[in-house]
């Protein structure tokens, strides 16, 4: 069957997203250059796949309603060519005779024709109405109100419910639906410009992120054609991430051969930030990650940049060692990054929470035992959900008792990117997507004192 290359490329994330547990950003490049797709195809190709993926459940619910039918009433097969189309038909400004007779013969090269006489129907009800008719339909189908955010903004309804709760402990309650909105927008392409290493000409062209005073924009086209990034001057890198590092280098002034550890090194992007600092500084960096792929990415990445550290492959939870300074990055849920990975929302779930939990207090447990006295540990998550943010500080301090200073990380950081808009009355930092133009990142910084 002739089926358009963008659209073959972007049902086939969509389908090996929902069979194997694939990554999208991870994924899509293997299959455009498996198919050999042009760079404008490729362009639509990831919207559409993308975008399909980010909407993925109030999509289904549209379907379901112009089918007539249950959840489940709808093969799992057909159901993503389903979603395709209708984001195509709702979402995007494909003509709809294309959209609809473009979809019924995907239809008929995955289910054999068995289907298409469905996909066809269905399609054509969808098309009958706009995209906030559609909302409009779907969400009077919701019990409550946060069920209706959830159908509206395609978030499950137990992440809706885990923002607003964050929103509310940060005294901005009422900033639900911006947020929502937020991780549905896809975002911007932040690079950093790593100390020591980039030249002004380097960033002359971009424009200077608003978060983070080493951090600059790509407002289009590929970072990688850049001579900078191919160099490792400039890696891509979101601007939340860099001021995660800079906390961690601001935090006390640092004395030549001191000792970092970055716990959770892997993929690095964090590591090359600290290890260009510690270059600057004359300290030394030790970069630990378990997993021997992503410990070799953080080889990669040193090395990309001609950058110096040592990499280790450690249980973080049983770290030896006495370190001055050190970053506990740790695994997520991922809750703070949705609008640069739009299927980390579909694969999490409130039972993940318990599991990383128990792994986020134990990482920050043997960071403090291996930290020297008077030193400085940065606790940070891509996540604002409370029980993998202030609940894990706060339990910290407990366990460490009177030897544990909680530093106030928004004095910190106001004084190392003056443009930030923090909240007020707090000593843990909580980033916005929606405020701050970065991935929701968590940061607490804790210092242990000398006696």
């Amino acid at each position: 069957m002739s089926v358009a290359i963008a659209r073959k490329v972007a049902l086939e994330v969509l389908q090996r997203i929902e069979e194997a547990d694939s990554y999208a950003n991870l994924l899509l490049p293997r299959l455009l250059e498996k198919y050999r797709v042009d760079a404008r195809d490729s362009a639509l190709a990831q919207e559409l796949a993308f975008g399909a993926i980010r909407w993925k459940s109030t999509l289904e619910a549209i379907v379901l309603s112009a089918a007539g039918r249950e959840p489940g009433g709808i093969d799992a097969e057909t159901m993503p060519v389903l979603v395709l189309g209708a984001y195509q038909l709702l979402l995007t400004r494909v003509p709809i005779h294309a959209a609809i007779n473009e979809t019924v013969e995907q239809a008929k090269w995955v289910g054999h024709g068995k289907t298409s006489g469905l996909v066809n129907a269905v399609l054509r009800k969808v098309s009958a109405k706009k995209w906030d008719e559609w909302l409009a339909t779907v969400e009077a189908d919701a019990k409550t109100p946060v069920q209706a955010l959830a159908i509206k903004h395609a978030h499950p309804e137990w992440i809706v419910t885990a923002l607003k709760l964050a929103l509310s402990a940060d005294g901005r309650s009422s900033e639900l639906e911006a947020l929502l909105d937020a991780d549905n927008e896809p975002a911007l392409i932040n690079v950093v410009a790593l100390p020591g290493l980039a030249k002004p000409s380097d960033t002359a062209n971009l424009e200077q992120h608003s978060s983070s005073p080493i951090g600059f924009v790509v407002q289009s086209g590929n970072p990688r054609e850049l001579s900078a990034i191919r160099s490792g001057r400039l890696r891509v890198q979101d601007a939340g991430s860099q001021l995660v590092a800079l906390a961690l280098v601001a935090a006390a002034q640092v004395r030549p051969g001191e000792q970092w550890l970055d716990l959770c090194a892997g993929p690095g992007g964090k590591s090359v930030l600290l290890a260009a600092e510690a270059a600057n500084h004359e300290a030394v960096l030790t970069c630990n990650e378990p997993s021997p792929h992503r410990a070799k990415l953080v080889r990669d990445a040193l090395n990309n940049s001609n950058l110096r550290a040592k990499v280790i492959q450690e249980d973080g939870r049983s770290i030896q060692g006495s370190f001055d300074r050190i970053l506990v990055d740790a695994p997520c849920t991922g809750l703070g990054a949705l609008r640069r990975r739009p299927e980390a929302r579909w694969r999490k779930t409130p039972a993940d929470l318990k599991e990383l939990n128990l792994l986020q207090s134990q990482l920050v447990a043997a960071a403090w035992t291996a930290l020297k006295p008077g030193g400085t540990l940065v606790y940070s998550t891509c996540s604002p959900h409370p029980s993998e943010t202030t609940s894990i500080v706060e339990q910290a301090l407990r366990q460490f008792g009177p030897s544990a200073e909680l530093v106030d990380a928004t004095k910190l950081l106001e004084e190392v990117s003056p443009t930030l808009r923090l909240t007020q009355g707090r000593k843990t930092v909580q980033l916005w997507p929606h405020r701050d133009d970065t991935d929701a990142m968590f940061i607490a910084v804790i210092r242990k004192s000398v006696s």
